[in-house]
């Protein structure tokens, strides 16, 4: 249901003028609340449990202080990440960055103020650069955490529990190849690997989208609920913009291999990500308040999806 309607709603797209269309700026957010609608339709209409917040992932809301601890980490892990990627890809050679003076940074924005009309910059370049990761905050916090949740709801609050039965390792392959491939009606479009054949973009895809779903399930399975998880996706969405702070003069580069949407960016979540498996933490927050050690029974995850101790 999930994948018809992420069709559905990018047809006009498809029809039009791709991701140049005037249209593309309200139908790829929309298309982030599929997830939600399908997951709704189930719960409501098929599996009707007797929680249906919890089997969204929408509830529990405590201990608070947990939930406070793993949302601080879901909005600064996704910026650190991107950052990371950054360091990984100029080492490789992948990625050209100017991490002192920002003068790729100075002259797209020069560039920009010259269209505008302005002649030079009102501030100093390092006041600009501090702005970006404000402005990364503030879209994390209050701009992308709503269609970021459209997805989050259904991938991580939904589905994800559901695939634990079959251990930590098939349900993040599965949920991450899922999450992936519902993105080709913008991937095939043109969208995060622009001028990549689009089978390739659409592998390249799955490949992001398993890795940094094996870290946005953690916060979703520690975290209890699926607020972090949502927090985090926000979060990664706003920081993938930072490579343009950081881009040489006249700097270019290919996505498909640099960024953290790149092969080289995701080498630092991957160890996160086996390190998590590895030392265990890719289990569910129990209702008592204490993590389980090994991967739960499908009992256990019926009952999370059926008893809402909130």
């Amino acid at each position: 249901m999930a994948f018809a309607l992420a069709w559905v709603v990018t047809l006009p797209l498809w029809l039009g003028d791709g991701l140049s269309s005037s249209l593309a700026g309200v139908l790829v957010p929309l298309m982030m609340f599929t997830p939600t609608v399908a997951a709704l339709v189930v719960v409501f209409f098929i599996e009707k449990p007797e929680h249906k917040a919890r089997a969204l992932g929408l509830v529990p809301l405590k201990p608070v202080g947990r939930l406070i601890g793993y949302l601080a980490i879901a909005l600064v892990l996704p910026i650190a990440l991107c950052l990371l990627a950054l360091v990984v890809g100029a080492l490789i050679g992948l990625y050209p960055a100017d991490f002192v003076r920002f003068a790729g940074f100075q002259q797209i924005t020069e560039m920009q103020l010259a269209e505008a009309g302005i002649p030079e910059l009102p501030v100093p370049i390092g006041v600009l650069v501090a702005a970006q990761f404000v402005n990364v905050v503030i879209a994390a916090l209050f701009i992308n955490i709503v269609p970021a949740l459209g997805e989050e709801i259904g991938w991580r609050g939904w589905l994800l529990p559901k695939l634990l039965r079959f251990g930590p390792w098939p349900a993040i392959l599965i949920a991450g190849s899922i999450w992936g491939l519902w993105h080709a009606p913008v991937i095939l479009l043109g969208h995060n690997y622009p001028g990549t054949p689009g089978w390739l973009a659409l592998l390249a895809m799955v490949g992001f989208s398993t890795i940094m779903g094996g870290i946005l399930g953690w916060l979703r399975l520690r975290g209890g609920s699926v607020w972090p998880a949502a927090l985090a996706h926000s979060s990664l969405n706003a920081a993938g913009t930072l490579f343009v702070v950081f881009v040489a003069e006249d700097g270019v580069f290919d996505p498909l291999h640099a960024n953290i949407t790149g092969w080289s960016g995701w080498i630092i979540p991957a160890i996160l990500l086996v390190l998590i498996v590895v030392l265990g933490k890719f289990t569910p927050f129990t209702p008592n308040g204490r993590p389980t050690d090994s991967p739960p029974r499908p009992s256990t995850i019926d009952s999370m999806n059926s008893r809402d101790t909130a």
